[in-house]
């Protein structure tokens, strides 16, 4: 069975990914309000009717934002750890509340999502990898170091969704205060493009297909400089930049050896 997988937003704007076989699908974050959410899936072919929850992996807004609607409407539970759970304050409703731990795998229908935990200045922050069958796609973002754990997880994905956030350059040249500079590069903050090309280019396994480049600054980066890099060094693997004012093509995730197609909107004969 095959994944299906877009970035509906990805930046400081707001975040949130799409991961699904043909019956069921997860969304990773959902900082869009719910009618955006729904108007770029639409645009896409895709279904919320499919949706069968939300992860969630920090607590700051950009991950945040659509989550309470988006629960409500379409009673969507939501997997987010305690301490994360503690700085959304009342706007989610406790009902729709299922606790989310380290190293757990939740089965979402035939979707496997686990948990593990990363670097990022927030309170139990989480990444994911999301697995059908044998094929695994990562929401690796908001990450302030190279890690094992994420290295372990990262050399297991057919498909990723992979930090770039700054250019060192641009953002020692650019216009952010001191503090703030130190909080981006601090370990506990994001990934420049240096430290995520030698990740994909030292660990990306054999059986790689895409790498959707995320969370981009946007006064510390460049989607043109973010594309060239990675495509230098891709080896056949499709690189996408994902863009912080709209949804990316619908990527259909399969095996290595199997062709895998990108699925725009006037290629469905149904809705994913």
């Amino acid at each position: 069975m095959s994944l299906f997988i877009t970035s509906l937003n990805s930046g400081s704007n707001g975040n949130c990914y799409y991961v699904g076989n043909e019956r069921e699908a997860i969304l990773v974050d959902a900082g869009i309000s719910c009618r955006e959410t729904e108007k770029r899936m639409a645009r896409l072919g895709l279904s919320m009717q499919k949706v069968k929850a939300i992860f969630v992996s920090h607590e700051h807004s950009d991950h945040i934002r659509g989550i309470p609607v988006l629960a409500k409407k379409f009673n969507l539970p939501v997997y987010i750890t305690p301490g994360t759970l503690l700085h959304l304050g009342s706007s989610l409703d406790m009902q729709y509340v299922h606790h989310l731990r380290e190293f757990e795998t939740v089965n979402i229908g035939e979707l496997q999502v686990t948990s593990f935990p990363k670097e990022h200045d927030a309170s139990e922050p989480h990444s994911f990898i999301i697995s059908c069958r044998d094929i695994n796609v990562g929401v690796f973002t908001d990450i302030g170091i190279v890690c094992d754990r994420l290295i372990r997880y990262f050399s297991q994905c057919h498909a990723a969704f992979l930090e770039a956030n700054y250019d060192d350059e641009m953002l020692d040249n650019g216009g952010y205060p001191y503090h703030l500079k130190r909080r981006i590069r601090g370990g506990k903050g994001h990934l420049s493009n240096k430290q995520a090309l030698t990740l994909f280019t030292t660990h990306r396994p054999a059986h790689m297909t895409h790498l959707l480049l995320s969370h981009l600054s946007h006064n510390n980066n460049n989607p043109q400089l973010v594309e060239e890099l990675f495509t230098a060094c891709a080896d056949g693997i499709n690189i996408v930049v994902a863009s912080r004012f709209q949804e990316t093509p619908v990527f259909h995730i399969g095996h290595s050896g199997q062709t895998s197609t990108l699925v725009g909107q006037l290629d469905l004969g149904f809705n994913l």
